[in-house]
C-alpha cells in the first residue's frame, strides 16, 4: 500500500452513516469507509474496460452494488475540489451513468429517498424523503431540496462528455 490519502469528504461519510442504505428496502448499495485503493481501482478500471493497458481511471470509487459495479466521483476536471466533480456509476455489466453532477446533488438525491443506483434501475417504490438526510443536505449546501427529477436532469446533461470518454478512450459502447 502507498500513503495516498483515501479519505471520504467528511459530509458523504456522514451521509452514508445515516442509515439510509441499512434502513430502506430496495437499495442495493454498500458504501465504503475510505475510497478504494488505486492499485485495486486501477486493476477495476482495466477489467471494465477491457483495456489492460488502460491508464489511470478519472475515478474515485466511495461504493459497489452487489455485482461489483462502482459508484465514483469522475474527476472530470482535475483542477476542480473532488466536491464540484460529477458521481458516476458504472456496472458490471458494463451499464454507466451520471447520477450526480457534484456532491451537493448526490447529497439531495439521498435526501429525497433515492439511492444511487436507483437512477440506473429505476425506483420500485415511491420514493419518500428522508429528514435526517435533508437537514444534512441543506447545511452541507445551504440551498432548497432539489427535487430528484432536476438531480437527475443535470446529471444527465453531463453524460455525453462521460459517454465520450468511454467511447473515445476505451472504446465502450454500451450506453446507460
Amino acid at each position: 500500500m502507498t500513503d495516498e490519502d483515501l479519505t471520504l469528504p467528511a459530509v458523504l461519510v456522514e451521509a452514508h452513516a445515516a442509515g439510509f442504505f441499512h434502513e430502506h428496502s430496495g437499495h442495493d448499495f454498500e458504501p465504503y469507509d475510505a475510497f478504494m485503493w488505486s492499485g485495486e481501482m486501477m486493476e477495476w478500471w482495466q477489467n471494465w474496460t477491457n483495456e489492460p493497458m488502460a491508464g489511470p481511471p478519472p475515478l474515485r470509487a466511495f461504493g459497489q452494488d452487489g455485482t461489483g459495479g462502482l459508484a465514483a466521483f469522475w474527476l472530470r476536471d482535475p483542477g476542480d475540489p473532488l466536491d464540484r466533480q460529477p458521481v458516476v456509476f458504472l456496472g458490471s455489466d458494463g451499464e454507466y451513468t451520471v447520477i450526480a453532477r457534484d456532491l451537493a446533488d448526490y447529497l439531495w438525491l439521498l435526501a429525497n429517498g433515492v439511492g444511487p443506483l436507483e437512477t440506473v434501475d429505476g425506483t420500485e417504490r415511491v420514493p419518500t424523503p428522508i429528514a435526517e438526510l435533508t437537514t444534512i443536505a441543506h447545511r452541507y449546501t445551504g440551498s432548497t431540496r432539489r427535487s430528484t427529477a432536476e438531480v437527475i436532469a443535470a446529471a444527465q446533461a453531463q453524460l455525453p462528455v462521460f459517454e465520450a470518454l468511454l467511447t473515445r478512450t476505451y472504446r465502450r459502447s454500451s450506453p446507460q
